[in-house]
């Protein structure tokens, strides 16, 4: 297992300097968080993003994958207006090219809610569509979909695991998979070790988030700072033989020191993997 940490917590910091502290605290990866001011759409020019990308080559980093803006906003795959799931869709076709040019083949797609007066069928069948869709673009760039199950205040289609890998066999592609976020698993009351046992068991292709919360709010904490217990959920993945990134993805309340706290949450998750 190696730590990666996205470039999210740096949100005053422009790309190429929050990638360079990511470095020196010591992570394995860096996962490249598509919003302002990082990599929105075409904001960086193609000298920027060579830049970025000698710089990950240069200090041996690996790029865990890539996060296009979505939660909330500006996206929608459900939508029941077709002029904006075509600019959903078209938005995150736009970050597949940024993301195997950054290095690469993982991105990130979240679920999505539906309206007040759309049925669940209606939004589980757009939302279908539209991974379909981006599947199939997906096959040029070799690009691997990752489908973030959320929770009931982010979505009301895709909500546990369960329900991701449901959506994914109906799709029926082999480049979409899972990322599992610890957080939103324990504001479900899902059991994350079980959650690990169904991804693997599934034969899907899966990765993962680590925060931690208070078992209520969705509050990206420092892992160790709430109640998440992450030991049997590592052992779980140690034993599944899990060799991808466990992603460091922290919130808001840390982006006015983000350094000490990107420090603390390696420290924090070293330390339980030591007594595996």
């Amino acid at each position: 297992m190696k730590l990666s940490q996205s470039t999210f917590v740096y949100f005053y910091y422009p790309l190429k300097e929050a990638v360079r502290r990511i470095v020196e605290a010591g992570y394995d990866g860096v996962e490249i968080w598509g919003g302002r001011p990082h990599a929105y759409g075409d904001d960086l020019s193609r000298s920027e993003l060579k830049d970025v990308r000698s710089l990950i080559r240069d200090k041996g980093l690996e790029v865990s994958a890539f996060i296009p803006a979505q939660f909330r906003y500006p996206t929608s795959l459900v939508s029941p207006k077709k002029k904006i799931r075509n600019e959903s869709i078209d938005y995150i076709k736009e970050s597949f090219s940024v993301a195997k040019f950054l290095g690469t083949n993982m991105v990130t797609v979240c679920p999505g809610h539906t309206l007040f007066g759309q049925s669940f069928e209606d939004g589980w069948g757009l939302l279908k569509e539209s991974l379909g869709r981006l599947v199939e673009y997906a096959q040029q760039y070799e690009i691997t979909l990752l489908l973030e199950p959320a929770h009931e205040m982010e979505s009301d289609l895709v909500i546990t695991v369960n329900d991701a890998l449901k959506i994914i066999q109906e799709i029926r592609e082999n480049r979409i998979g899972v990322l599992l976020d610890t957080g939103h698993c324990a504001v479900n009351k899902e059991v994350l070790a079980d959650c690990i046992e169904n991804l693997a068991g599934s034969g899907c292709v899966f990765h993962i988030h680590l925060d931690d919360n208070n078992g209520v709010m969705d509050e990206h904490l420092i892992p160790g700072r709430g109640k998440i217990d992450f030991i049997p959920f590592l052992r779980e993945l140690k034993r599944v033989n899990y060799e991808g990134f466990l992603t460091v993805e922290l919130g808001f309340q840390y982006i006015l020191n983000p350094d000490s706290a990107i420090r603390e949450s390696k420290e924090f998750l070293q330390k339980q993997i030591e007594k595996l």
